[in-house]
């Protein structure tokens, strides 16, 4: 049964060892980054089987986190779907749970350039000179949203294109993996609940990330960073291969202000690590009970930067079981197949970034990802 399952649904891959895998890691030597157009930013709407997102996280000046996210996913190039995700994290002295929904978007559509997003109950569009999103959607009575994100520094990718591809042949890969980041952003607008408004006017990160490949094939474990400060933007992504790929860690990040990216690249020293690992008993993933993150490299002007940004990151403030809506059957032979079990772990400290001799204090938004 698990043999007709590994086959029918592809969770399983042979061994091709790290040499399948071309990082963005290499590009960087070159290029450490490169600037995003909104050329760059149009959606790829791809016909094979890919999972393509834009997600904005939101950090208020009220002390609310949240985020917006459009998923747009194509199974074997037969089914696609879209969601919309929110959630609304409120400050922990309120002692009030978030608030999450996640709504089937029906009867969607993209613009022909494809930059815009399109259905009846929700819409992402961007400005004209593309520094402006905007997300409105009234899919869900409990989270009524009406967000604007302006970008305030430059977008980052890392090397020239963001993108790192699968493949025993570099000129014909099989899969990739792109991100593309606005790493300091004005949101201005609120989220109309059913106990009422929350505003969201303060800073934000905005993500469009493409999984061109079956994202379990891509990727074991995550790491994300969007910490935000009254002077500093600092962005980390990474995510480690399974066996398939040699367990290959591929982290990009860039720390930006105000105007310009201070640091942007894929550099050796730019890296995550769990300081301590407290461990989760109810389902043996090594959830983290402190990180480290660190960005060390030259910046945009020649300069030598580091960064780092560490400390105990407290009680999570949500755990999420990715196959939760799954059947219960599907997900049985899923899990016994192939070992897949994601849980995204997420966690919300105030910490203090150390900056070439500065430090300033802000809010951290993490996510700790496990999937096999």
């Amino acid at each position: 049964m698990f043999n007709w399952a590994k086959n029918a649904v592809g969770i399983t891959e042979p061994i091709y060892g790290p040499s399948a895998i071309q990082s963005v890691a290499e590009q960087t030597q070159e290029t450490p980054y490169t600037e995003v157009t909104k050329d760059d930013l149009a959606w790829e709407v791809m016909d094979t089987t890919n999972v393509e997102t834009k997600v904005f996280y939101m950090t208020s000046e009220s002390g609310h986190i949240g985020l917006l996210q459009i998923i747009y996913s194509n199974v074997l190039g037969v089914r696609t779907t879209a969601q919309f995700n929110s959630k609304i994290i409120y400050p922990p002295e309120q002692g009030k749970p978030h608030l999450w929904c996640s709504d089937n978007i029906s009867s969607f559509d993209f613009s022909p350039d494809k930059q815009t997003f399109n259905s009846p109950a929700c819409t992402m569009d961007i400005s004209p000179d593309g520094t402006t999103y905007h997300i409105k959607s009234t899919l869900n009575t409990r989270s009524v949203v009406d967000i604007t994100f302006t970008r305030t520094a430059p977008g980052f990718k890392a090397g020239r294109n963001g993108t790192t591809t699968f493949g025993t042949d570099r000129q014909k890969p099989w899969g990739r993996m792109r991100h593309l980041t606005w790493p300091r952003c004005r949101v201005e607008g609120s989220i109309m609940t059913q106990q009422g408004p929350v505003d969201f006017q303060g800073r934000g990160l905005f993500n469009h990330a493409l999984q061109g490949m079956k994202p379990h094939f891509a990727a074991a474990r995550w790491n994300f960073c969007n910490f935000q400060s009254v002077t500093y933007s600092a962005f980390m992504m990474e995510f480690t291969t399974p066996k398939s790929y040699g367990e290959t860690s591929v982290c990009v990040g860039c720390i930006a202000t105000e105007g310009r990216v201070v640091f942007g690249g894929a550099t050796p020293g730019t890296k995550v690590e769990h300081t301590e690992v407290k461990g989760d008993p109810e389902n043996d993933w090594p959830e983290p009970g402190a990180v480290a993150f660190t960005w060390e490299g030259k910046g945009a002007g020649g300069e030598e930067v580091r960064a780092r940004l560490a400390g105990a990151i407290g009680p999570r403030v949500d755990r999420i079981d990715v196959m939760g809506e799954l059947p219960k059957f599907v997900k049985q032979i899923v899990v016994g197949a192939s070992g897949t079990k994601p849980y995204i772990y997420q966690y919300i400290p105030k910490l203090t970034l150390e900056i070439n001799g500065e430090k300033e204090e802000g809010q951290l938004f993490m996510e700790s990802t496990f999937i096999s």
